[in-house]
């Protein structure tokens, strides 16, 4: 083996240049003149680092508001359902868990893509005439926040865009600009049940568009499309020949007088990377255990893009091995009960909650079909002495400590979002007192004018 030994041949403690010399058995090799620096600390944060930003915390984060301090703070702005204990995840999902844990069988790393048997036991729940799936089109990730960047990264590189919903979910826009994608957001109207205004969509594709991220059920809008109109997407997808990245995290959850409708079942020709996950459907959002389904009956994908996933996977090397361990149990035993009893308590919080909030002068709630959430408009004109929907919520809170969620956090300002998976005797209390704080500072039209005139 080569021995080394670097000769430095300089002048004083402060040579400004140093004349480097590398000796290998015994034979001497110049590396020419160097100059000599004093070190200096120079970290600075990354450029992607830099890039990231999540509208929702830098807006929650800038509301500098206390709660009223005689009235026990009630918060509807968290889409956690494990918040208040009312909604607990069904005994056999935790039987699952614990087996898995006590054998000792999922302690170890598992492939980066997860188990083969627990991608089988996911191709197997969701494998369907109109949507075939085998194991190979089945992606385990850490949540479904990972399904959603891992797609995004397969399907987009820097320069191009991605087409997003608005009102959507911030984390689209948030993981699209710290990967240098261009977000152009689309409208829902909440006059048609936030359907999409396909004719707005469509005019916002052109050759650097990468994928349409199309969430069904939504949030935060609580809408759930209707086959006619996922049919629709398709055919405008399928015109500018552009993929569909669909974040269906709450698929079937949906009440009782609508249906919900895979896109992929509805899909002849579109590719799709449907994303989803335990967190919501089994009231278990702290497992992070997420998935990719990778429908793409034409091969239009090919290769590529499932080896691209691979290849992403390999980053954080998979979800947690334990809930793989728990998996196929929880998909295949957990009884059809459970889901009734959730979304029974989901439907029947949202018809409380819209009725007391349709009764309130000044709001116009928007019914909800699925999901967890609720979204209100503000009549703006009602409440001239708020600048926006994210003042109006400060108010509220401080008056009435009551925390709903400006909408502009999901780029769709005047509405704010409520959660419905609180109590039901928190949201009637939640209700009555933002109706106590609508009535208080609600003004008809002859009143705002006055106040506009008074400016």
């Amino acid at each position: 083996m080569d021995s080394y030994l670097i000769q430095v041949n300089g002048h004083g403690d402060h040579a400004p240049v140093l004349d480097v010399h590398l000796k290998t058995n015994g034979n001497s090799i110049s590396l020419g003149k160097v100059k000599g620096r004093k070190p200096r600390w120079a970290v600075r944060a990354s450029e992607m680092s830099k890039k990231t930003f999540n509208p929702v915390r830098a807006i929650v984060d800038s509301m500098k508001v206390e709660p009223n301090p005689k009235k026990a703070m009630i918060s509807l702005s968290l889409g956690d359902p494990t918040v208040f204990g009312n909604l607990p995840t069904n005994d056999e999902v935790t039987r699952a868990m614990k087996e898995a844990l006590d054998s000792g069988h999922y302690n170890g790393y598992a492939p980066s893509v997860g188990y083969q048997s627990c991608r089988e036991a996911v191709a197997a729940y969701y494998n369907c005439p109109e949507a075939p799936l085998e194991a190979q089109d089945v992606i385990l990730t850490s949540g479904c926040s990972q399904a959603i960047e891992l797609a995004l990264a397969v399907l987009a590189n820097p320069g191009q865009n991605i087409l997003v919903p608005r009102p959507g979910f911030s984390l689209y826009k948030t993981l699209a600009l710290s990967m240098g994608i261009e977000v152009k957001l689309y409208n829902l109207l909440p006059e048609k049940a936030w359907e999409i205004d396909l004719e707005h969509l469509e005019s916002l594709v052109d050759e650097k568009t990468a994928c349409l991220i199309v969430n069904n059920p939504s949030n935060p809008c609580g809408s759930v499309f209707s086959k006619s109109h996922l049919q629709k997407i398709l055919a405008v997808a399928s015109r500018q020949c552009v993929p569909v990245l669909a974040d269906e995290i709450y698929g079937d959850m949906v009440f009782a007088d609508c249906k919900y409708e895979p896109i992929a079942t509805l899909s002849t020709n579109v590719p799709i990377l449907s994303c989803g996950g335990l967190a919501k459907r089994w009231l278990v959002p702290g497992w992070r255990m997420g998935w990719i389904l990778i429908h793409d009956r034409r091969d239009i994908f090919g290769n590529e893009i499932r080896d691209g996933l691979v290849r992403l996977s390999q980053r954080i090397l998979g979800p947690c091995t334990i809930v793989q361990g728990a998996l196929e149990r929880i998909l295949h035993r957990t009884p059809p009960e459970f889901y009734h009893n959730t979304l029974s308590i989901l439907k029947s919080n949202a018809d409380l909650c819209y009725a007391a909030l349709s009764a309130i002068p000044g709001l116009q709630p928007v019914q909800p079909a699925g999901a967890m959430y609720l979204m209100v408009e503000i009549e703006m004109e009602h409440f001239p002495e708020f600048e926006n929907d994210v003042e109006f919520t400060e108010r509220l809170i401080s008056e009435q400590s009551v925390f709903c969620l400006p909408a502009t956090c999901f780029e769709y300002p005047n509405f704010f979002r409520v959660v419905i998976t609180v109590p039901e005797e928190m949201i009637l209390e939640a209700c009555s007192r933002i109706q106590e704080f609508c009535e208080m500072h609600y003004q008809g039209a002859e009143g705002a004018q006055d106040l506009e005139c008074d400016k």
